[in-house]
């Protein structure tokens, strides 16, 4: 990308983030003289947020406050630099449209890319060891914030936000994090729970889920606790907030007698979570957004498995 294409796509970009070489000096900095920094750069923008790593997340009002903020190189004594934040200033919405289903990824992109998309990634369909595309098309946007349609040809195709699975590991079976983040000692069975090997070896006559202690495996769409984790993370998508924040939004309206639910969460007693973690009762891709609702990027069976390949610039927001 040349030099104008990055100072045009900085001046459209809403979210920035504010770091120094030394994260520690803008932490213990006051936030006096963080907001006095600012303004006086770009004036009053519209949010100014202090990260738990130090590093300062700032959501402008327009395009030259964004073009003013990224002048900025110094808090009082500390030297920083200005970027635009690597997720929140793009958006990813799904097209579902039969019409389009032999066309190539490649193809469907320069139709879209007047429109503000830099990414279409088809989404496909694993059954009996084949794979079949589907009609439902993810679009990567360079804009936070989602259009309700584009028009790809001749057609008009809604738009509807793209909410991601959520994040489980396939070494320990918790939720929130990768095999290559993870953590844990052993390998756990998505099947049956037991350590020391996985569910392709599995021998075990029973299922058991290790994350709710009930009778499926660790990778049902049935589980109490996937579906906790999928309002969480479609609250986090649909308002652009942290997940610390959205999981706050889901204990609020779920509370649970005599337990806590941030406690239910991180409780490792598996019984405890399945006989008293009320699950809400709602589809996982449900929320009440007034613009559009979500879509259904699930649209397999049981026994089918989701594969996106290549999926670009997907991760938790901070």
């Amino acid at each position: 990308m040349d030099s104008h294409a990055n100072q045009h796509s900085n001046a459209s970009s809403k979210y920035f983030i504010i770091s120094s070489d030394t994260r520690n000096d803008l932490k213990s900095t006051s936030p006096i003289l963080i907001h006095k920094s600012i303004i006086s750069i770009a004036g009053e923008v519209k949010s100014i947020k202090k990260l738990n790593n130090g590093n300062i997340l700032i959501e402008v009002l327009n395009s030259k406050q964004a073009e003013n903020l990224m002048k900025l190189e110094n808090i009082g004594t500390i030297k920083v630099t200005v970027s635009p934040h690597h997720t929140l200033n793009h958006s990813k919405g799904v097209v579902s449209e039969s019409e389009f289903q032999r066309d190539l990824e490649k193809d469907l992109l320069e139709c879209l890319q007047t429109q503000n998309v830099i990414a279409v990634k088809r989404i496909t369909i694993k059954r009996n060891g084949q794979i079949f595309p589907t009609k439902h098309l993810i679009l990567t946007f360079n804009n936070p914030v989602l259009p309700k349609n584009v028009k790809i040809a001749y057609i008009n195709c809604p738009v509807k936000p793209y909410i991601p699975d959520p994040l489980r590991c396939f070494k320990c079976q918790k939720f929130g994090h990768t095999t290559t983040a993870c953590r844990g000692n052993k390998e756990i069975c998505a099947r049956c729970s037991l350590p020391d090997h996985n569910s392709q070896t599995c021998k075990s006559t029973t299922q058991k889920c290790y994350n709710c202690s009930s009778d499926h495996p660790s990778y049902s769409r049935s589980c109490p606790r996937y579906k906790l984790e999928k309002e969480i993370q479609t609250i986090k998508i649909t308002k652009k907030i942290s997940f610390q924040e959205a999981r706050q939004i889901v204990i609020d309206r779920t509370p649970i007698p005599g337990l806590s639910y941030s406690s239910a969460l991180n409780s490792t007693v598996k019984p405890l979570i399945q006989n008293s973690l009320k699950t809400p009762q709602m589809q996982p891709t449900v929320v009440n957004n007034t613009s559009a609702s979500p879509a259904i990027v699930n649209p397999a069976t049981d026994t089918d498995t989701i594969t996106i390949k290549n999926l670009i610039g997907w991760h938790f927001l901070p």
